[in-house]
């Protein structure tokens, strides 16, 4: 093992934070809806959530998913999960029972967490999935009594209905366990951390599997490399804003925040003025937000009203920042937006440093534990600095495979001169300095306020409509979205009065509402290649053209 292998094994991620726990813990690591959750309160609650876990019969490997919104109980899971051994297998808390269903079976999670919000959708999918415990919570369910009381006075509180039975347990119930004397010994190269879901390019989700050194590799890249001599130990404040089910929240909340005894502000929802009532109130001085985000932050005509002075370091990540946003940002704060770049499958890939001013086209340079080249990709050659091709990248520390799916495995990793890499489907060029500068992306994957919308996956439901013969999903440039869900559909000779209204009910029904297309238009044919293949790009090319005549 090298010197730093050996480094990153002795500072796991839940094992740093244990360390800051010890060495802080008075100190506040979560603020959650205004309540204050100090660093020894989260640690403890994580260790008897874990042991509650484990005397319901969760085992090392054994896979839980979490179904639930950004929340103080979304980390003490995390944490306690991954005590014990276990496997994290965080989704969206607005998929519906069709993606739930699918997710549950392919990842053969036996227990879930859930929000009594949407409790429904997994009591539909429980008999059809190996689900054999459901653990239920409130968003406020750990704020003081006289605060759920004051929010059910004034109906600010969202409140669902779960069912009673012996396999639903609340999750308040959990936290009375006594924490676990002894846990488990892992191994950090081998034992599984996690399954995260990305968009597949062939239909469903594809499961990515990650070690725990997979994880601790990238978020100690940027705590010790990227962010030394800027980020301050036991005084900075992070807000937390996008979803933590997504790689690049998560990592940045371990990075910034719990691994670094700082304070989190973690948000439910992304709403704009509580983001700028938080950052001024707590004196925030870190941010991940996405495009669009910075676009609805800069055009919210309360701006002036709020004291954004103790924000220093802004980052962008989920897409490439428009010019425009960058520079109207830097205008307006007197800042610059800073971008971070990587996928669920390669973790956190490139950084904008933060000792030189970033460029808006730059996604920054690459971290110390992932290595990455630019190729042609119909050959895999390698091209020299300043040519335009794939990225591929690897590390040492990341799984070179998805989750039982050996197909999507082999058309997305490749192995050259002895190494397997990822091929992360954007096309780039790297600059003589080391700077990788961003392209375009495959006309598979489509940004849409930020999520990667799989292409194939909302053309598969489309064509499970009777009446659909043929699909084509393509994201049209959106500048306030990033991307618009625009659907082409080819049906049947016979089909009598279908609509698009009613198509996209049909996805609505079955997809979470960030994938439902925007609109569908009809065409007698789709656009394919000699052998078949649909010619998405040409379709999005297409539209790229009419929208540059309109």
């Amino acid at each position: 093992m090298t010197d730093r292998g050996a480094q990153i094994e002795k500072e796991l991620t839940f094992t740093r934070f244990d360390r800051m726990a010890a060495k802080y813990p008075n100190n506040t690591a979560v603020i959650f809806l205004g309540q204050r959750y100090s660093y020894g309160w989260l640690k403890e609650m994580s260790e008897r959530f874990g042991a509650a876990l484990s005397a319901l019969g969760v085992q090392k490997g054994d896979r839980v998913m979490i179904y639930i919104s950004n929340s103080i109980q979304w980390l003490i899971a995390f944490l306690g999960i991954q005590k014990i051994g276990a496997v994290i297998v965080p989704v969206s808390p607005i998929y519906t029972s069709y993606e739930l269903e699918y997710l549950a079976n392919d990842s053969g999670a036996k227990t879930i967490i859930c929000l009594d919000t949407n409790f429904g959708y997994v009591e539909e999918v429980f008999e059809k999935a190996p689900i054999e415990k459901i653990i239920v919570t409130n968003l406020c369910d750990l704020l003081p009594l006289w605060k759920r009381a004051i929010g059910r006075l004034f109906d600010r509180i969202p409140k669902g209905k779960a069912s009673r039975g012996p396999h639903v347990i609340p999750f308040k119930g959990m936290l009375r366990a006594q924490p676990l004397q002894r846990l488990p010994k892992l191994d950090p190269f081998a034992d599984l951390s996690y399954i995260l879901y990305t968009g597949g390019t062939t239909g469903m989700p594809k499961g990515v599997p990650g070690t725990h050194i997979s994880m601790t590799s990238y978020v100690n890249d940027v705590t010790d490399d990227v962010f030394s001599g800027h980020l301050k130990e036991g005084s900075d404040v992070y807000i937390a804003v996008n979803p933590l089910f997504h790689i690049m929240a998560l990592g940045l909340c371990m990075s910034i925040g719990l691994n670094k005894g700082n304070t989190v502000v973690l948000m439910p929802v992304p709403l704009v003025d509580a983001i700028l009532e938080s950052i001024q109130k707590y004196k925030v001085r870190w941010f991940l937000g996405v495009p669009a985000l910075y676009r609805m932050i800069l055009e919210n005509d309360r701006l002036d009203h709020y004291d954004l002075g103790p924000l220093r370091y802004c980052y962008c990540g989920g897409d490439m920042l428009p010019a425009e946003v960058f520079n109207r940002w830097k205008e307006r704060f007197g800042i610059p937006i800073y971008q971070v770049y990587g996928s669920t499958e390669a973790g956190h890939v490139s950084y904008s440093r933060l000792d030189r001013e970033p460029r808006p086209s730059s996604i920054g340079l690459p971290l110390k534990s992932r290595e990455c080249i630019i190729v042609d990709p119909d050959t895999l050659e390698p091209l020299p600095p300043g040519r335009v091709g794939e990225l591929l990248v690897t590390s040492p520390y990341t799984v070179k495979h998805y989750w039982n799916k050996p197909e999507e495995t082999r058309r997305s990793y490749v192995e050259l001169n002895g190494k397997v890499y990822y091929r992360m489907g954007d096309f780039l060029r790297q600059d003589p300095d080391g700077e990788l500068v961003y392209v375009e992306r495959s006309a598979d994957i489509i940004k849409h306020k930020a999520y990667r919308v799989s292409a194939s996956e909302v053309e598969a439901v489309l064509q499970d409509h009777p009446t659909v013969i043929g699909a084509c999903v393509v994201g049209v440039p959106d500048p306030k979205v990033g991307e618009r869900i625009k659907a082409i559909v080819v049906l049947k000779e016979d089909a009598r009065g279908v609509s698009g209204a009613e198509l996209i009910r049909w996805c609505r029904d079955r997809l979470a509402p960030y994938k439902v297309p925007s609109y569908i238009e009809f065409r007698d044919m789709l656009p394919k290649s000699k052998v078949g293949k649909l010619l998405r790009r040409e379709i999005r090319d297409e539209e790229r053209r009419r929208l540059e005549k309109s």
